[in-house]
């Protein structure tokens, strides 16, 4: 009876330890090849001697990656800022629209009219309504900072999708919470606070991560106001000199900050995802 086992065959790990590897292999043969290849057709281009005096030129790059990196600390400074209003606001907006009961009504009508609107409109042409049109209105004790109403669009824009994010997770919460808790004696706020908005960020954490990863790139938008951030400080030189190195250091700098985000999220994302398995198993 000991070697019955091996009348089955060897293990299955060593087997696909073995698909592994050759998979690994081929898809790493494959990139190189197709890197290789697009080299290969950019460098051998006619064209490609005057793209890389205008777009790839060192000694450009050596003057403007400073001024781009100064333009870069105002971008992170305003996305760390956004995000946790951003995060605040719409947390609120979705409890709101979360509550149930006639007499809620009207809050609950205001704040899907809100998402609704906002929605709607388009982050960029937001920025510009509110950038240009709030100052103009010359009201007595509205600030008119540039910076102040560009950001203040991107928080506003972003909050209404990131309402919606939460409000899917407080409706992913199993309806049997919401009832054991009011028959336990919560009321509905006690319920929204202690039961189901604890569940539900925990669900859209991943979600919540990516927008991280977007506003990270959409607070660059403000340059259309004038605000001398990194794409704009590229903007500055590309129009003094003609030559759009700063652009391609710009993109430089945001790909060093978006990538190790993005990866964190994808790690946060699968752990989540092996926890919750695990749980369900």
């Amino acid at each position: 009876m000991g070697g019955g086992p091996s009348l089955l065959g060897p293990p299955h790990a060593p087997r696909g330890r073995e698909e592994g590897t050759r998979a690994a292999l081929i898809a790493a043969a494959s990139t190189v090849l197709f890197v290789v290849v697009a080299l290969w057709a950019i460098l051998s281009s006619e064209a490609w001697p005057a793209v890389q005096n205008q777009f790839f030129n060192w000694d450009h790059f050596v003057i403007v990656f400073p001024k781009v990196l100064g333009g870069l600390w105002l971008d992170i400074k305003m996305f760390l800022f956004a995000e946790v209003v951003i995060l605040a606001v719409a947390l609120a907006i979705a409890i709101i629209r979360s509550l149930r009961g006639p007499a809620f009504f009207p809050l609950r009508a205001l704040a899907i009219i809100f998402i609704d609107l906002v929605r709607g409109i388009p982050v960029i042409l937001l920025i510009l309504l509110l950038g240009f049109g709030i100052p103009a209105l010359q009201l007595p004790g509205v600030p008119k900072g540039a910076l102040f109403w560009g950001l203040t669009a991107i928080i506003i824009s972003y909050s209404a999708y990131t309402a919606e994010v939460y409000r899917a997770g407080i409706e992913s919460v199993h309806e049997s919470q919401r009832m054991s808790a009011r028959s336990l004696g919560l009321t509905q706020g006690q319920t929204l606070r202690y039961v189901l908005v604890p569940q539900a960020i925990r669900n859209v954490i991943p979600a919540l991560l990516n927008g991280f990863v977007s506003l990270q790139k959409d607070v660059a938008l403000v340059l259309i106001l004038g605000i001398r951030e990194a794409v704009r400080e590229a903007d500055i030189y590309a129009a003094s000199t003609f030559n759009y190195t700063g652009y391609v250091a710009a993109a430089l700098l945001f790909i060093a900050v978006s990538v190790p985000v993005a990866r964190f999220t994808d790690w946060y994302t699968e752990r989540d995802r092996q926890k919750k398995q695990s749980v369900n198993a």
